[in-house]
């Protein structure tokens, strides 16, 4: 028996917190086998920007490679598709995305709105555009989990505040999976970012990838259900 006591690892939140988690990675894998012998095989597209792409990272190191590896290593035999590219907006996210659908996604993870918050764009603009991303993939079926992003701190408390929250309340509106802070772990730490203190080194997107990894098949276990 687990001890619940307070001299104990664990207080009784935690362990049922524990337990929630490991029931839904066993759901899950049994889902993905029931998948893979049907020959199919899960799709994830990771949608967003360079931290997506992959800027300044050698090849095989950009989050959606590494997401499908450790998918793998979790024995999900999914394809991870990269739809990432460097310097996209929400807007331009929104142009090309009926393009990247037509890849048939079972899970898209959106990633957009660090260069609006760059830019200065209003947060108004942004939430309208992730809005109709997220509405467009729901109608195809495919399940969606919203990454979360903070904008630079020059540009003010009101505008900050304006724009994260925009992230949850899109998350709450929809319904979606939703991992509040792509850069959880990663941002402001110089040994896991390049030169330029805003993309992610190889060994950051790992970090990034390990902490997005039990939203991301609780995602998919809800997709193929």
């Amino acid at each position: 028996m687990i001890s619940l006591s307070r001299h104990g690892a664990r207080s009784p939140h935690t362990y049922w917190a524990a337990l929630r988690a490991f029931n839904a990675l066993v759901l899950a894998l049994f889902m993905f086998t029931a998948t893979a012998e049907a020959g199919e095989r899960p799709v994830v597209l990771a949608l967003g920007d360079s931290l997506t792409a992959g800027y300044g990272l050698p090849p095989g190191k950009a989050f959606p490679e590494q997401l499908q590896a450790a998918l793998g290593e979790q024995g999900i035999d999914a394809k991870v598709i990269n739809g990432g590219v460097s310097g996209d907006t929400s807007a331009g996210g929104l142009a090309r995305l009926d393009w990247l659908l037509g890849e048939h996604p079972d899970l898209v993870i959106v990633e957009l709105g660090a260069n609006d918050g760059l830019r200065g764009l209003d947060p108004a603009i942004t939430r309208d555009n992730l809005d109709r991303i997220i509405a467009r993939i729901n109608e195809t079926g495919a399940r969606v989990l919203l990454a979360g992003m903070v904008a630079p701190p020059n540009l003010g408390t009101d505008y900050g505040e304006k724009f994260a929250s925009l992230y949850p309340a899109l998350a709450q509106k929809h319904g979606t999976a939703f991992y509040p802070f792509f850069l959880d772990g990663v941002a402001m730490d110089p040994a896991l970012n390049q030169e330029d203190g805003i993309h992610p080194t190889a060994e950051g997107v790992a970090v990034i990838v390990g902490k997005m990894l039990p939203v991301v098949i609780g995602g998919l276990a809800e997709a193929v259900r």
